[in-house]
């Protein structure tokens, strides 16, 4: 299973600063996310995940020369969310140096977006989904009723899409669950967030999730990044 480091970008920064060293006091903290990238990368990263926070807020990228940057310094794939959602805003983010990008659960909503954001990304699209119920229940759908999880991902796959992307905020992903999901659907799972720990990562891996996305846990030190991926081999 992988672990990708994320960094959440606003006003071409980071929103965490990085600083492996602060235990010890040694090393520089640091708010530039090409530098934090080149950090993980050099210490066994192969992908990184960026969160446009302002282009998620404005609906269309608005940190381009910030990701620009990180591509620059890092030859490992680089997957971006925020403010993705449509054939223009992708191109956009592709320029930029993104491999991959990530479109907002409002797609699954949207037969026609979803397929204008294919046909750009063909198999590099993910869509980003709110698993927990309540979330999915509350959303404001344009049908009779909402679906279910199962139902959600099934319909995107159905419809091309061969990674998803589950977010979990500050809730505790439930492998058990995720197994019997992983078993059930084709695409991809990766799970983001979440309050996780070594274990929870040790438990996503023999679910069989491709990946763990890990932002403040990783840049705040409260996981470190070699005993992650120790976990997720």
């Amino acid at each position: 299973m992988l672990v990708i480091p994320s960094i959440d970008i606003a006003n071409g920064r980071s929103r965490l600063v990085h600083w492996p060293g602060a235990a010890a006091g040694v090393g520089t903290p640091t708010d530039r996310p090409d530098r934090i990238a080149e950090r993980f990368v050099a210490l066994g990263a192969s992908m990184i995940h960026i969160v446009d926070m302002d282009g998620a807020r404005a609906r269309r990228p608005a940190n381009l020369e910030t990701i620009g940057r990180v591509a620059s310094r890092v030859a490992v794939p680089l997957q971006v969310a925020g403010g993705m959602e449509g054939a223009d805003n992708i191109r956009l983010a592709f320029a930029a140096g993104a491999t991959r990008v990530v479109v907002s659960m409002s797609v699954a909503d949207r037969p026609e977006l979803l397929q204008e954001c294919l046909d750009v990304t063909g198999d590099w699209l993910a869509v980003g989904l709110d698993p927990r119920p309540d979330r999915i229940a509350a959303y404001p759908w344009r049908r009779f009723a909402p679906p279910s999880l199962i139902d959600l991902v099934g319909e995107l796959q159905d419809r091309g899409v061969r990674r998803v992307v589950l977010s979990y905020g500050s809730a505790v992903p439930d492998p058990e669950f995720l197994a019997g999901l992983a078993r059930t659907v084709g695409a991809e799972l990766l799970v983001a967030g979440g309050s996780v720990n070594l274990d929870t990562i040790k438990g996503l891996r023999d679910a069989a999730i491709a990946g763990i996305i890990l932002g403040a846990p990783l840049l705040s030190g409260a996981i470190d990044f070699a005993r992650a991926l120790e976990a997720a081999a």
